[in-house]
This record gives structure tokens, C-alpha cells and sequence, in this order.
């Protein structure tokens, strides 16, 4: 069970450092349209995995409330929200599309705060995986073996384009090919990291289950609405970025529903 739990823990890491390997396929530059498809489908991708695998669990593992039983989910889902707030508030990143970095004002190179930027949202997916991979180790919870596998999956498949998002635009930077694969699998490793943060977390407290699952819930659902919808929108009007949203959501909950 342990090497299962690993396996799926760096599974999500995978789908980066295949994703990041474009880099060595693609010219320099990223069509806005590819960006707009990839984009929209791992926003799609976040809310599924952030309703079928993460609230609704949360609301069964807190059934014995009744009615109540959304309060845990509803708190977590808020916590979630503000951490990641105070995160973008105070880590220096600076999104593909915008001139202007956010978070503390530390004069740190360009490239070096586009990938901080992919970083911070890594962090929520990372918690998700190690949440779910809580309540399957536990037991207890009724999450099974495979919806543990299929958030892994689906998170993996939506970081494939979010490792190709981060290291083309650093290549078009000016920055060698290598060195862009290497930083684009860098913004990955904080998805593992976190996921033994939250499992360890939950193994000290199983009853706080619900509120990790919606906390990784709130902060994945933060990121889509704060960062990657906007992106997915940007420039020129077009209706591919929402039907690869559409895409990915209809995808993720099919994996769930399929594997679980």
C-alpha cells in the first residue's frame, strides 16, 4: 500500500516533466490557441477533480452530522481559499501575461518569478493528492483505491500542459532548452512535496479528513478562478478556451466516476 501511495503521489510529477519536455520539440514560441486549449482544459480538469474528489468526499466523511454534514467542507473550502490568498499576496510571481509581479515587492528575476507563479498553484493540487491518499490509506474514509488513483491521473494529465505552459515561454525568454526543461520540472516538485505535508497531517489528525479535502478543494478552486480562466480568456475573443474547459471537466469527472 505504501508503494502504491508513493507511485501515485509522484504520478502527478510525471505528467509535468513530460509536459516540460516539449520544450525540446516546439519552436521557441506558443501559439496563443494551444495556450488557450491547454489552459482551459486544466482548469476544467481542477474543478471536477475539486467537486468529485474533493467536497463530495469531504461531505460524505462528515455524514454523521446530518444535515450539517457541508460545514466541514464549507470551512475547509474558506481556509483553502485564504491560504492560497495570503500566498499570492506575499510570494514574489509574475503571470505569462502580465507585466506587473505580485506578492512582496523583491527585485528577483523574470524567469525565476514565472516559475513561482506555476509553483503556487502546484501547491493545492500536490494537497489534493495527499488528502485522498489519506483517506484511502486510513481505511476508514470510503475513499477507494481507485479514486485515489484517478485524482492522481487526472492531475497528472492536466500538469502535462502546465509543464509545456511554463518551459516554452522560458525558451522564449532566451533561455537554453535544457535549462527550461529543468525549471519547468522544477515547478513541479512542490505538487509531491505537498502531498506528504497533507498526508502526514492526516495521519496525526484523521478526524481533520473533510477539512483537508475541501481545503485542497478551495485553494484548487482559487487558482482556476484567479489565474487560469483569465488566461484561458485572454486577448482576442474565442470560445476554445471554454470548450476545453468543458473538456477537461467532463473528462476528470468521467475518471472519477469510472474509477471510483
Amino acid at each position: 500500500m505504501l508503494f502504491r501511495s508513493v507511485q501515485e503521489i509522484l504520478l502527478p510529477l510525471l505528467g509535468t516533466v513530460l509536459g516540460a519536455g516539449c520544450v525540446f520539440f516546439v519552436k521557441n514560441t506558443l501559439h496563443p490557441l494551444p495556450q488557450r486549449v491547454l489552459i482551459g482544459f486544466a482548469a476544467g480538469v481542477m474543478v471536477a477533480a475539486a467537486v468529485w474528489s474533493l467536497l463530495i468526499p469531504a461531505m460524505e466523511q462528515a455524514a454523521e452530522l446530518g444535515r450539517w454534514a457541508f460545514v466541514p467542507a464549507v470551512i475547509g473550502a474558506w481556509m483553502g481559499v485564504v491560504f492560497l490568498l495570503l500566498l499570492d499576496k506575499t510570494i514574489p510571481h509574475l503571470h505569462r501575461h502580465s507585466a506587473k509581479p505580485e506578492g512582496l515587492h523583491i527585485p528577483w528575476k523574470r524567469t525565476t518569478m514565472l516559475v513561482l507563479a506555476v509553483t503556487l498553484h502546484n501547491i493545492p493540487e500536490g494537497m489534493a493528492v495527499g488528502a485522498v491518499q489519506a483517506g484511502w490509506t486510513s481505511g476508514h474514509s470510503g475513499i477507494s483505491a481507485m479514486e485515489a488513483l484517478a485524482l492522481s491521473l487526472g492531475i497528472a494529465i492536466q500538469n502535462f500542459p502546465e509543464g509545456a505552459i511554463i518551459a516554452i515561454p522560458l525558451r522564449a525568454e532566451g533561455m537554453g532548452k535544457s535549462r527550461a526543461f529543468l525549471l519547468g520540472c522544477l515547478s513541479g516538485t512542490a505538487e509531491p512535496l505537498a502531498a506528504l505535508l497533507t498526508l502526514w497531517a492526516a495521519g496525526l489528525i484523521l478526524p481533520a479528513l473533510p477539512y483537508l479535502l475541501s481545503f485542497a478543494a478551495g485553494a484548487m478552486l482559487y487558482v482556476v478562478v484567479e489565474e487560469l480562466i483569465p488566461e484561458a480568456s485572454a486577448g482576442e475573443h474565442s470560445n476554445i478556451g471554454t470548450l476545453c474547459f468543458a473538456g477537461g471537466f467532463t473528462l476528470m469527472m468521467a475518471l472519477d466516476m469510472a474509477l471510483g
